[in-house]
């Protein structure tokens, strides 16, 4: 018997080592295996209007849930189409073509050579950097601001900002991962989302006296990518990660408490998912699914695809949501 309570001692001191190491649950949940009963009177949530009840609830409930866990909590977001929108162009291409329309002597072997391949292959993303590289970072840093101001002011999702403050209210760190050239969109985000510009993760290259150059670091955060930008830079697996493209998988997978995804395809793609679309991928795996409203702005000069023919995004309107 002496043994048998000195071994029950012993797995009990354990769990407790376990759960000060960054636990969410308590000794008596681990134990008994039971899920305990939350009080919600501590969780900070304001109901974001625009999302359906069904998705306050959940979203409620996430926060009733970590409230307790112990060190830090994360959550990571992509940007394009997950938090701003994207249609009819991406912001870091409308950007930069517009740029270079009005600026056609520089460097027209890049955009030449950009023309001719898909706008979301890692090659891509990388001549972005290499258009860039030469140019002092304030500049640049200002031209992704000034496009923000003329043409994507409104197109940040009012429900994903509410998203945003509810997490800071309780404790979050939020962080944006974007295949988008990190210095055009570090200033505007930050200073629409108040998340610090140390948190907003974008395509990086080597910055020397102020000024940019085409020395990418690593890892660049597209496809599997943003999984190694997390484990390379926050350090912290995401208790949320949301994103809105196949682009967004591995990093929305790489969170251990809420998947999100936001506008998902619902078009079937050869050999993906065994079929199945993202969002029945999504959904069968238990994700949150929500859906923003994206549509193209009526005076949108569309330089990205009227004069460079790059495709446009698919619009995604806002259906009513179900309760």
């Amino acid at each position: 018997m002496r043994s048998f309570n000195f071994q029950r001692s012993a797995v009990i001191a354990m769990l407790v080592i376990l759960i000060a190491a960054g636990g969410c649950k308590s000794v008596s949940d681990l134990i008994s295996h039971q899920t305990p009963v939350e009080d919600s009177s501590a969780v900070k949530y304001e109901e974001i209007k625009g999302f359906s009840k069904k998705t306050n609830q959940r979203l409620k409930k996430f926060f009733v849930e970590t409230k307790d866990c112990k060190g830090r909590k994360v959550a990571v977001f992509d940007c394009d189409g997950t938090l701003i929108g994207q249609t009819p162009n991406y912001l870091a291409d409308e950007s930069l073509y517009s740029y270079a329309h009005n600026n056609p002597e520089r460097k027209p072997e890049v955009i030449k050579e950009m023309t001719t391949k898909s706008n979301v292959a890692s090659n891509y993303v990388t001549d972005r950097i290499e258009y860039w590289a030469g140019m002092k970072v304030t500049t640049v840093e200002n031209i992704g601001a000034e496009s923000f101001e003329k043409h994507y002011k409104g197109k940040f999702y009012p429900e994903m900002l509410e998203l945003l403050k509810n997490l800071t209210n309780n404790g979050f760190e939020c962080w944006v991962i974007t295949a988008s050239p990190e210095v055009v969109y570090e200033k505007f985000v930050s200073e629409k989302t108040g998340i610090p510009k140390n948190r907003i993760i974008g395509v990086k290259s080597v910055i020397k006296n102020g000024i940019l150059t085409d020395e990418i670091v690593q890892p660049i955060p597209q496809d599997e990518g943003k999984e190694y930008t997390i484990d390379t830079f926050i350090k912290v697996k995401p208790l949320l990660a949301a994103g809105n493209s196949r682009g967004d998988l591995e990093m929305i997978e790489t969170s251990t408490k809420l998947k999100m995804i936001i506008n998902p395809d619902d078009t079937k793609e050869k050999d993906l998912f065994d079929g199945m679309t993202l969002k029945d991928y999504a959904r069968e795996d238990g994700w949150l699914i929500v859906n923003c409203n994206d549509i193209p702005e009526p005076d949108f000069p569309g330089i990205t695809t009227k004069v460079f023919k790059i495709r446009q995004n698919t619009p995604h309107p806002k259906p009513a949501e179900n309760n």
